[in-house]
């Protein structure tokens, strides 16, 4: 069995600049899921509006594709880009 894990009391952590990025885009979460549809990912709309709250996991696949369509950096929405990268030794 899986066991299921949250980050800071929820289960992604893109969910606050996918939609960011969603709006920048002047796209509905509908229109994002028709999108990604296009794209061979099956998601409909209250899954990216779960995404968007912290209440679902987002798969490897869909942070490609969600990345590709909304024009922003994988690193941008993990929040790396605002991390300070330190030597690894």
């Amino acid at each position: 069995m899986i066991k299921i894990y949250d980050y800071e009391g929820k289960k992604n952590i893109c969910g606050q600049r996918l939609k960011d990025a969603r709006l920048r885009k002047r796209l509905t979460q509908s229109q994002l899921a028709a999108k990604l549809q296009t794209e061979g990912i099956l998601i409909e709309r209250d899954s990216i509006s779960r995404i968007e709250i912290g209440t679902r996991f987002v798969t490897d696949y869909e942070l490609r594709a969600l990345s590709q369509i909304l024009g922003v950096s994988l690193e941008y929405l993990l929040e790396m880009d605002t991390l300070h990268h330190q030597p690894v030794f």
